[in-house]
Formats: structure tokens, C-alpha cells, sequence
């Protein structure tokens, strides 16, 4: 049974060609490469840094460079889907370059918070862009069989999720994160609440701490735990720690989600010995039973990364009916970090001890 567990997102019947909008170290390592994987073409490419667009263009035979997003949309119009992979905080002024109609897929976050993202998410109306965030961990084989397990009740009621990492993070490949008030919840930990809501929807609340670590001095938060209010029954719960520097023996890096008939087990490969990484895994469990590997068809990096494009590839076509992160639902992940954040200018509700 677990052999026939939705882990892919099918390709587009018709591809249209794609439309890079930076060419940066995401977009060498990941997106192009997941790309190729698919199947699908790169038309063009577009970067601040005129030198770094070509040098990308040589590396990997795309036709054109353009001197900016705006040129780029003169060109080709309506016919292409555009990857905007840029900081979050120049989307609000980027996209209203892209011709109105166009179809989209914005790099992760959606902009610096909750504020921007209701810009970008009001530029995406006014101008009826197919627009969606790529928030790839929920596309990734992994996860997309916890959510078909979970919508075909093979763990029963869903009862606890929980997110646990404890690894060593080599922050000094990270020096932009340096000046960012907010980092561990909004650049890594909001994948995490984006795919806990991809399989459980939006909690009531939440609880949140994120905190400074001296092992990771020059950033604001390594460290996290996050309390997510489901109500009586399901109990969400995130404890991340960046700084082990104990060793492997003792790290872990994984989600549980468990139910009144079984559980599954998600193991987290790339955030083992970051960035070479271990394979990922998935584990289910029925009660009773024996815990039972489930073959994946790929991993987070870089397989995920195809899912996202294909979606809006297949709703730009008419093939798929939704985006399964389309702007409006990521939208409602960036609430969720927000609600992090004040919950975090909060105190705790103080001992009495008279």
C-alpha cells in the first residue's frame, strides 16, 4: 500500500518555456538543474548583475539575456512562466514589470513579512497573475506521501505532529543573513510551518520562541521552539537547535506525524552535514505492526523543486485546477510566521509562587 503513494506532482501535457529573473546560488543549484530533471526549457534569463546573468546563460545554453524583468516581459509576454528568484524584499516593486496575466513562481519567502506579503499578494490581483511562492518542501516526495497517507486515513485521526532538528548549521555560508532581524523562523523554519500546514491546514494560534545563540554570534536566532494550537486534539510542536557541535551521533533532523491508527516518520537528509547532506527517508508505521520503509522517487534537493513549476505550468494550461501555493495560501503561511513573531514580543505567563 505504501508503494502507491502520491509523491510527485505530474508534468505538464504542454511546458511553456521558462523565464529566470536572478542568477544567484539557488538558481544553479537547484532550480536549473531540477529543471533540466523535468524536461523543461529555459528561454531566458534576467539579473542586477548583467556579468552573472551571462555567465549563467554560457553555463547552461540559455538563448537570451535580459537587461531586466520588464525587457524580459516585452519579449516574451504571456507565453513563458517567469521564476523570480530574488530577496523577498524586492518583489513588492518587481512584479508589477511582469506583463498583466502572466504566469509566476516567486522563490520563498513572500517578501520580508506579513505586510509585504499582502503587497505582493494584492499586485498578483490587480494584475491577474497565475502566481505562486515556491515553498518546495510541501512538493517534495516525502511530504507529498505523508499528505496523501494523511488524506486517505492510513494514520487514523492525526493526533500529533512534531518537528524536531538538532544538527550543526555552517552559518558562515550565510553572511547576508547577518544584518536580517529576523532569521531562523523566516528564512528556515517557514518551511516547516508551511508543510505542516499543507497537511493539517492553519492552527487556531501559536506560541513561539526564537533565540540568539553565542555559538552563532553574528545571527539574530538560531534556535526556535514553536507550540502550534490545534485544539483539543492535535498537538503541533517545532523544537530546532542550529548549533550541535557534538557530532552526528546524537543529531537528528526529522518530522513525526502521528495518528489513532499509525504513524510516519520523515527524516530530513539535507540538514545533515549541510550542504553535502544524507539521503532522505520515510517511514510509516500501522499499529500493531512494524515500521516499514517507503521507497521515495527523489528528495527535497532537487527533486521538490520541479513540483512548484510544474503546478503553475499546469494551471497556466488549464490541467490543474489550483496552486496548491499559490499566493493566496502562501500568503496565509507568512501570517502564521508573523503570528511568530509577536507572539514572541509577548512575555510568558509568570510563575506564582506565593
Amino acid at each position: 500500500m505504501t508503494h502507491d503513494l502520491t509523491q510527485d506532482w505530474p508534468a505538464p501535457e504542454r511546458p511553456r518555456p521558462i523565464v529566470i529573473c536572478g542568477a544567484g546560488g539557488i538558481v544553479r543549484d537547484a532550480h536549473l538543474p531540477a529543471y533540466a530533471m523535468a524536461g523543461l526549457t529555459v528561454a531566458g534569463v534576467t539579473d542586477i548583475d548583467r556579468d552573472r546573468a551571462e555567465a549563467l546563460a554560457r553555463e547552461h545554453h540559455i538563448a537570451a539575456v535580459h537587461a531586466s524583468l520588464k525587457e524580459a516581459g516585452e519579449a516574451h509576454g504571456t507565453d513563458v512562466v517567469y521564476d523570480i528568484a530574488v530577496p523577498p524584499h524586492v518583489l513588492p516593486g518587481l512584479l508589477p514589470e511582469l506583463p498583466d496575466g502572466a504566469a509566476v513562481l516567486m522563490q520563498k519567502p513572500m517578501g520580508a513579512d506579513q505586510a509585504q506579503a499582502r503587497e505582493i499578494r494584492q499586485v498578483c490581483r490587480d494584475k491577474g497573475l497565475t502566481a505562486a511562492v515556491n515553498f518546495q518542501l510541501r512538493f517534495s516526495p516525502m511530504m507529498r506521501a505523508v499528505q496523501d497517507a494523511v488524506r486517505r486515513g492510513l494514520l487514523g485521526e492525526l493526533l500529533e505532529i512534531e518537528v524536531h532538528l538538532n544538527i550543526f548549521t555552517p552559518w558562515h555560508l550565510f553572511p547576508f543573513l547577518i544584518p536580517m532581524k529576523r532569521v531562523e523562523i523566516a528564512v528556515h523554519s517557514i518551511h516547516y510551518l508551511d508543510a505542516i500546514r499543507a497537511v493539517a491546514g492553519d492552527p487556531r494560534g501559536v506560541f513561539a520562541r526564537s533565540l540568539h545563540d553565542p555559538r552563532a554570534d553574528d545571527f539574530a536566532q538560531t534556535r526556535t521552539s514553536v507550540i502550534l494550537d490545534y485544539g483539543p486534539s492535535l498537538r503541533g510542536l517545532m523544537s530546532i537547535n542550529h548549533n550541535h557541535r557534538n557530532g552526528r551521533k546524537f543529531q537528528s533532523a526529522w518530522f513525526r506525524f502521528e495518528g489513532t491508527e499509525g504513524a510516519m516518520m520523515v527524516k530530513l537528509g539535507v540538514c545533515y552535514d549541510y550542504p553535502n547532506g544524507e539521503a532522505d527517508e520515510l517511514w510509516l508505521c500501522r499499529n500493531g505492526g512494524e515500521w516499514e520503509q517507503v521507497p521515495l522517487t527523489g528528495s527535497w534537493f532537487i527533486e521538490s523543486f520541479m513540483g512548484p513549476m510544474r503546478n503553475v505550468q499546469r494551471v497556466a494550461s488549464g490541467e490543474d485546477t489550483h496552486l496548491h501555493s499559490g499566493v493566496e495560501d502562501a500568503y496565509r503561511t507568512m501570517a502564521l510566521v508573523e503570528a511568530c513573531f509577536r507572539s514572541m514580543e509577548r512575555p510568558a505567563e509568570p510563575l506564582t509562587l506565593d
